[in-house]
């Protein structure tokens, strides 16, 4: 991408030459905190501070995680159970709905990836046998909100034009449907599969959210309450589907008609996979403390627990182990390395850490501080062994692809670093051609498309052109990413992020601005949909970890810098999900 005008009118050697202030420098925004200052060569550097916590997750806690779910007793309950599940599916019922909604509780019960086959033909019956008669969802709002959910959550393209039915002759949606509460919120979470150009699912969603909040200001009945409340902050199509099903297990128990066999095999499931999370994180913290970046490079970010979060929330699977143990690396090394560039390191010291990425040679290191000396270490033999493990397991060799992802990070951030350092205020458009790359998403996806697959060099080549899956993607974690830490970002002395560049574009009030980035979200989200329903080259399980990424950046920005700070709601959901097993009693006898 082009530089601005403005920056190609500062010489080369403004961004070569190591740009120094003293202390009472005007230069340096009044908000930014100096976290120290360095006397070299008779030059002083001052260096930011995020001002990061330390860690609350400490390693020795982490290794004393330990979990009964393992046993023989659990494991063969877990049998049992699913093999009575087995022949529930299997059974013929003439029945669309109770098929369909058998599947969405299996899916919200986190049980699903188990009977992956059994569900397939389980919709292929069910879906030609919904078109030989619409009786069963002709005129009910509920039925066919759900029917085209969950076809479309395994990719096939059901029309919009299913909902005309339920239309007035104004062609709005009527009023009438406002006694069916089932129904609005089914239609609501059907919405948002939508893709760009479908206006009725636009309409059906301003329609179901304008009922939803109303009714949330009158209604007296908590269970129904919390079930909206839930709704509204996140449709289940954007939720982080590990944390939607800790919450509806504890829903699910609570129905009337709930079934006990299903309940059961979902907490031993949860359980299970959380001993499996344990293992994988006691690796993880093991890994972190060998790097020295805690001590090393204490300015930076200590978020060994949220990395990890992060690529459960991506891949929470028993068979993504390797993912896991892998995917945190490449979490921890892009946060550490985003806080060398974002707050510590000088102009040229980036330009020096950049130009050694991009040789990718440890002979090019001897100019570096040593904490850059580390940094770079830890970067090229974790990556090294990647590489080393795809040729060995897979047959490829594919350290070019993923040197060239680590270039491009380096160059994003490096060209944010200009932009600080010469008080320059991107546009909009110029932020988020440059920032989609600088939130790491292609780096974490591609990465993750050689650990989950059987990669081909024609797939790498395609992958590292940044396919438009990855793309957008990434524009949501940045843009959920710019929502919940811009402000904090902007205290501390950082660039404008997507809310400042609206502002700065517009002139529009930060409230404005932060809806209009809610917008754009909104209008990605459509993007990212029309990969299912345009029969993907992309194997299933990339394209859901894809969607996940988005799904994990929208849950941990939710409530403010969940990354970055730990907020309350972070603990507890990491708590929730890694600490915490679901108490279980025998509900089926």
């Amino acid at each position: 991408m082009a530089l601005h005008p403005f920056l190609t009118s500062f010489t080369t050697d403004f961004f070569m030459k190591r740009v120094y202030f003293d202390l009472n420098s005007s230069f340096i925004p009044p908000t930014v905190k100096v976290n120290c200052v360095a006397i070299v060569s008779n030059q002083t550097i001052v260096r930011r501070s995020g001002n990061y916590q330390p860690p609350i997750w400490k390693h020795e806690y982490i290794q004393s995680l330990n979990s009964e779910f393992k046993g023989e007793i659990y494991v063969e309950r877990f049998n049992e159970l699913k093999k009575e599940v087995d022949v529930m599916i299997n059974q013929i019922i003439d029945d669309p709905l109770k098929n369909f909604e058998l599947i969405d509780t299996l899916q919200r019960l986190g049980i699903s990836y188990h009977f992956e086959n059994e569900i397939k033909d389980l919709l292929k019956r069910t879906y030609e046998k919904s078109y030989e008669s619409d009786d069963w969802k002709k005129n009910n709002l509920y039925a066919t909100s759900l029917e085209f959910r969950i076809l479309r959550q395994h990719g096939l393209n059901v029309s919009q034009e299913v909902f005309n039915n339920f239309k007035d002759e104004t062609k709005n949606f009527s009023k009438q449907l406002y006694e069916d509460l089932n129904g609005i919120l089914s239609l609501y979470e059907a919405s948002f599969l939508c893709i760009e150009g479908e206006n009725i699912l636009e309409t059906a969603k301003h329609f179901t959210i304008n009922y939803l909040e109303n009714y949330m200001r009158s209604c007296k009945d908590e269970y129904e309450a919390s079930i909206i409340r839930h709704a509204l902050e996140l449709p289940i199509h954007w939720r982080l589907s590990r944390l939607d099903t800790r919450w509806f297990i504890d829903i699910y128990e609570r129905k009337e008609d709930m079934n006990p066999i299903l309940l059961e095999l979902a907490k031993l499931d949860f359980n299970r996979v959380q001993s499996i999370h344990q293992e994988d994180l006691k690796y993880a913290s093991s890994w972190w403390r060998s790097t020295g970046f805690g001590k090393k490079l204490s300015f930076a970010r200590d978020r060994l627990m949220e990395n990890f979060f992060w690529t459960v929330g991506v891949g929470f699977e028993p068979e993504l182990s390797y993912f896991r143990r892998m995917g945190v690396k490449i979490n921890a090394l892009t946060t550490s390395i985003d806080d060398v560039y974002d707050i510590y390191g000088t102009l040229d010291e980036l330009e020096l850490f950049t130009d050694a990425v991009e040789r990718w040679d440890v002979g090019a290191v001897d100019q570096l501080p040593d904490y850059m000396k580390i940094c770079f270490f830890v970067l090229h033999n974790a990556i090294n062994e990647m590489a080393f493990d795809a040729l060995r397991d897979k047959g490829i060799n594919v350290i070019q692809y993923l040197k060239k992802l680590w270039v491009d990070l380096c160059k994003a951030y490096m060209l944010e670093a200009r932009w600080y350092h010469s008080r320059y205020k991107p546009t909009l458009e110029e932020y988020l051609d440059n920032a989609w790359i600088s939130i790491s998403g292609p780096v974490i996806l591609i990465h993750a498309y050689v650990f989950v697959t059987s990669p081909t060099f024609q797939d790498m080549e395609s992958l590292v052109e940044y396919a438009d899956i990855i793309r957008w993607s990434s524009t949501i974690v940045r843009l959920a990413d710019d929502l919940g830490t811009s402000s904090d970002e902007i205290k501390r002395g950082d660039i404008p992020k997507s809310v400042q560049c609206y502002m700065n574009d517009t002139g529009a009030s930060e409230s404005k601005a932060r809806e209009h980035v809610r917008h754009l979200i909104d209008e990605t989200w459509k993007k990212l949909n029309k990969i299912d329903v345009e029969n993907s080259v992309f194997p299933p399980v990339f394209i859901k970890i894809a969607k996940n990424l988005a799904r994990m950046a929208q849950c941990i920005y939710q409530h403010g810098d969940g990354h970055g700070l730990g907020h309350q709601e972070t603990n507890e959901d990491i708590a929730s999900l890694l600490i915490r097993p679901i108490s279980i009693r025998s509900y089926s006898g």
